[in-house]
């Protein structure tokens, strides 16, 4: 038995010290290697300094400018996410018309290129774009969606369609598996479908709902593309978010400024996710 582990563990390790390598070697040291220039005065022959390029980030009116912009778009985007994500999701786990085709629907925009699907979002929300075309002919003024605070909508919404399909299949998965019994037992004892879904649905799928979360909230962070391709470099002040102050540090070199953010937006994810693992242990210990 001992021999056969050995073997089995010696097998395991040379399927993974190559995809550890890569990983070590495109992520780790990189990210080690940032961590570092950010205590830098420079990133050659620079000096070691302390805490003042996270003190002189944090005095930027342009970071803290896209820090609560960041802040404001995940606390908005992530919980309406997940309420549209679930409701599909349970729409979808019964048998509704064409139900296949509407789950193939909600996955494409994740296959379909984000640079393609983009043009027709500009076409959509152009000053002279369909949407505004419409708003007309319904006697509404033009919105310019992309130059005032509108933009945070359009953003929310871009964000919404790309990434809704992929919460909606884990969603799926969970609620797949919870035994149809437990429903009919519900209804025996005279429990409503308001009643079952907060006593038997929410409950059962608490770690996907943990999980669908957690990754909600990372992909809110690199909402950067979906906003860079549609608004460019300098977009609307209430869609500037701390991908572009990152962006705008490497165009400008300002390498210290750049690696004290991406430190930042770490520890910021870090703390979320550690806090949401820390609850999930928590309802898993209560459950049993």
């Amino acid at each position: 038995m001992k021999k056969w582990l050995r073997k089995d563990a010696s097998a395991a390790m040379s399927f993974l010290v190559p995809s550890g390598i890569g990983f070590a070697l495109f992520y780790l040291i990189p990210f080690a290697m940032g961590v570092y220039y950010s205590f830098m005065s420079h990133s050659v022959d620079g000096h070691y300094v302390g805490l003042d390029n996270y003190r002189e980030l944090l005095g930027s009116a342009s970071f803290l400018k896209a820090a609560s912009n960041t802040l404001y778009f995940s606390t908005i985007s992530v919980p309406l996410m997940i309420i549209l994500s679930l409701g599909l999701a349970m729409l979808l786990h019964k048998n509704v018309y064409i139900q296949k085709g509407l789950r193939t629907a909600y996955v494409m925009p994740l296959v379909v290129p984000t640079a393609s699907i983009i043009m027709i979002w500009q076409i959509l929300f152009d000053w002279n774009g369909s949407l505004n075309a419409w708003l007309n002919s319904f006697g509404y003024g033009r919105v310019d969606w992309m130059k005032s605070e509108s933009a945070r909508i359009v953003v929310i919404i871009v964000y919404i369609w790309k990434n809704i399909g992929y919460n909606v299949i884990l969603f799926l998965a969970g609620l797949q598996q919870i035994p149809k019994d437990y429903y009919e037992t519900a209804r025996i004892e005279g429990a409503g479908r308001i009643r079952q879904f907060r006593s038997v649905t929410l409950v059962y799928i608490t770690s996907t709902m943990f999980f669908v979360v957690i990754m909600s909230i990372i992909n809110s962070f690199k909402v950067f593309r979906e906003t860079y391709l549609i608004a460019g470099e300098y977009p609307h002040d209430s869609i500037y978010m701390i991908q572009h102050y990152m962006n705008n540090m490497f165009i400008s070199l300002d390498i210290q400024k750049l690696t004290a953010a991406a430190s930042l937006m770490f520890v910021s994810i870090l703390l979320i996710v550690l806090a949401l693992f820390a609850m999930e242990r928590r309802h898993r210990q209560y459950m049993e």
